[in-house]
């Protein structure tokens, strides 16, 4: 069976990564998104496992030494990791998998495996940024100046990415994404179909 193609979303916090993949997986149910680990607490209405699968430091840790993520770093003081074994599994069953994670762990994954897929979603300015972390209200004054320092050093790093989605208009931007995948998708079925001649 061929393998699923491996699609990584990065970008700043805020910058409206999960709206854009629920938007993608509500037209495209086959992908798998991938569900990621932290030794964050859950905010509120977070559940186990749905959002986050939420560890204490020293599990997370121990799965990191014995090499059991995909790729994992410290991301605003808590550590956050995509397990490894679901993500095998799900490609090697023929799905499609997408990671919704930081540009630190996009640099590891594409150094792992670099046919996957890197898009990074940029948010329209640091003032709208601002506004939609200030919106969500769950992180503090010292956290958030924090993340939208980080936001600014992220940025810089989109010309590293296979695409760039600005997501001044959040249906533009779920098209751009959903196009994108199309394409992409697209490209690996003709290359399979021309290996199969």
């Amino acid at each position: 069976m061929p393998q699923g193609r491996l699609f990584v979303v990065a970008g700043p916090s805020g910058a409206g990564k999960g709206t854009l993949i629920k938007e993608l997986i509500s037209r495209y149910p086959q992908v798998w998104l991938s569900v990621s680990a932290t030794t964050r607490k859950p905010r509120s209405g977070e559940k186990q496992g749905v959002q986050y699968h939420f560890l204490e430091d020293q599990d997370f840790r121990d799965l990191a030494r014995r090499g059991d993520f995909l790729e994992w770093a410290e991301v605003h003081g808590n550590l956050y990791g995509t397990p490894l074994d679901k993500v095998v599994e799900k490609r090697s069953q023929g799905q499609d998998v997408i990671l919704e994670i930081d540009v630190k762990g996009a640099r590891q994954v594409r150094s792992r495996d670099p046919d996957a897929v890197a898009i990074f979603v940029l948010p329209p300015s640091v003032e709208i940024l601002e506004e939609r972390l200030r919106g969500r209200a769950t992180e503090g004054e010292a956290e958030l100046q924090e993340r939208l320092r980080n936001a600014q050093e992220e940025s810089r790093e989109k010309d590293d990415f296979d695409y760039v989605v600005l997501n001044d208009d959040l249906d533009r931007a779920a098209q751009e994404l959903c196009a994108i995948y199309e394409m992409e998708s697209a490209v690996v079925q003709a290359a399979k179909k021309e290996n199969r001649r």
